[in-house]
């Protein structure tokens, strides 16, 4: 077991799923030459091949159209969309075509595709490259969502999504990419598509986050726990589908919810999440939900970015409401 950056253990996992199953291809703008943007599939073209580690042209629509035909053939596509702000070029494959092949053939055909598409802000990037764009896949019967907040996840759901039938987007999020290492096993083994993850055990309120606002929930605990304050933390993993019965327990032990995203506010995950406990957990709470998001602005200019974002200190600020309320 070795201790891996989230990209070393995208890289790994990448690489895994070639080495195990020859149907896994992987797709997209410099992922091979040059080893991707981020260096995630660095290494991988010399290894396996042109044939499999393919570099298309700058055509999003073109990568995933692709890999919708390559994966009704049988193969096991993984794309890269260099950022998930140029998602939207791939819309009509992703939600008119992959996600409604099952429903559309009753079951007789699936589309076994992985997208992977980095994301999210803290890391001065220019227009369109940190959107958080999750919640127009929520929407989207038939696509499963998932978002990672640290590498041994990171390298278990991607696995996951390779063996999944159905099309999955994993989002990865940016400022973890570096940002520190954990003990990653070596070889293949998934973290199940659905689950949420405890990160915090507490008593008092239960903070709701995933991707990149994981570790900014664990600092805002953290520093509740100063005031004497419990936070029990709940890292959701995935959103689409999401955990609905982990967060209802929690929920109800708390009696108290805070929910934390970097994308904008209005039609965000967090509005779903916060109707799913008030579905489940309605009579245990002890005071209404409060939400930490980002502002129902597009993504502001690096130099104001920080105004922007979710921080320890919103998230800290909005459990001292419901604690007093």
């Amino acid at each position: 077991m070795a201790g891996r950056t989230m990209i070393q253990a995208i890289q790994d996992a990448i690489a895994t799923a070639l080495a195990r199953d020859p149907r896994v291809m992987v797709l997209g703008e410099d992922v091979g030459k040059n080893g991707g943007v981020f260096r995630a599939t660095e290494g991988l073209q010399e290894r396996f091949g042109e044939g499999r580690v393919i570099d298309t042209p700058l055509a999003e629509s073109g990568i995933v159209g692709t890999a919708v035909g390559l994966a009704l053939a049988g193969m096991r596509p993984i794309d890269e969309i260099q950022f998930l702000g140029f998602i939207y070029e791939t819309m009509d494959q992703l939600a008119s075509q992959a996600a409604r092949i099952r429903f559309r053939t009753q079951g007789r055909c699936t589309v076994p595709l992985v997208v992977r598409a980095p994301f999210g802000g803290g890391v001065r990037t220019p227009e369109l490259h940190s959107d958080s764009l999750e919640a127009l896949f929520l929407h989207t019967p038939g696509l499963k969502v998932v978002m990672p907040s640290n590498p041994y996840d990171a390298k278990g759901l991607l696995l996951a999504a390779v063996e999944d039938p159905d099309p999955v987007l994993v989002l990865e999020p940016m400022r973890l990419y570096r940002l520190g290492r954990m003990e990653v096993p070596d070889g293949f083994y998934t973290v199940p598509i659905g689950p949420a993850r405890l990160a915090r055990e507490g008593e008092d309120v239960t903070i709701v986050a995933w991707g990149p606002t994981v570790p900014i929930a664990l600092e805002a605990a953290e520093a509740a726990a100063a005031e004497g304050v419990s936070c029990e933390v709940l890292d959701l993993r995935t959103v689409s589908p999401f955990d609905a019965a982990a967060l209802t327990q929690s929920v109800e032990k708390t009696g108290r919810a805070v929910v934390v995203h970097e994308a904008v506010r209005s039609g965000g995950v967090g509005a779903e999440v916060l109707a799913a406990i008030h579905d489940g957990a309605f009579y245990s709470l002890l005071a209404p939900v409060e939400r930490v998001t980002g502002f129902d602005t597009p993504y502001p200019p690096p130099a104001v970015e920080d105004l922007w974002l979710p921080t320890p200190a919103r998230v800290l600020a909005a459990v001292r409401r419901v604690m007093q309320a």
